[in-house]
């Protein structure tokens, strides 16, 4: 059993943890389709996309996550449209112009964007969601500044994209978990001229 295997099974993770409102805002206004969320955990994002009628990918090394993300999948009854894969994202092997969007919530897959960008379709959107490093002291998150982001490193690992949306934001978090992150939603496309979602309020 993985250390991720152990934090899902005794709760230390959320089994059903809401996906970032900045995906919640701008999805009303990215075509449905075929969706890559990659270290899905309990399907924070993966359910969420399934629920708004993409067909998912869900990729994950640890079963017991995989696991409650079948689960939590079944109980909004769109387990149909999630395909589980157990895989070590490291040496996964993306297929190339299949994913129309991809999603990445807190985990740091900067070496592999090459391969995940080639994942996506013409016109496809990928989500980055993950912490930074801080001068601020910040609990949430990994012990490491290893395992963070630093000042532009997302935005810069995407500028071969078209940048929707960036924002990196400190975040006051319950039991004093202050938390830094940055999030860009970004589209496979190039040219001076461009269409743009809009951001919708994810409240109604």
């Amino acid at each position: 059993m993985t250390t991720w295997d152990e934090r899902f099974e005794n709760g230390e993770y959320p089994t059903n943890p809401d996906p970032s409102p900045v995906l919640r805002a701008y999805l009303p206004d990215i075509p449905d389709g075929r969706a890559l969320d990659l270290a899905t955990g309990t399907g924070r994002n993966a359910v969420f996309l399934a629920d708004e009628g993409y067909t998912v990918d869900a990729i994950d090394q640890s079963r017991a996550g995989l696991r409650i993300t079948r689960e939590n999948a079944a109980d909004r009854g769109v387990e149909d449209r999630i395909q589980p894969i157990q895989a070590d994202i490291p040496t996964y092997e993306f297929p190339t112009d299949r994913y129309d969007l991809i999603t990445i919530s807190f985990y740091r897959a900067v070496d592999r964007f090459p391969d995940i960008k080639e994942a996506l379709t013409e016109g496809g959107y990928l989500f980055v969601e993950h912490h930074l490093r801080s001068t601020e002291s910040t609990p949430s998150g990994p012990s490491s500044d290893r395992y963070r982001f630093g000042a532009n490193e997302l935005l810069n690992g995407c500028l071969d994209l078209t940048v929707l949306h960036y924002d990196a934001t400190t975040e006051e978090r319950p039991e004093d978990k202050r938390r830094a992150s940055a999030r860009i939603l970004a589209r496979s496309s190039s040219g001076q001229r461009q269409s743009y979602p809009r951001r919708h309020d994810p409240s109604n």
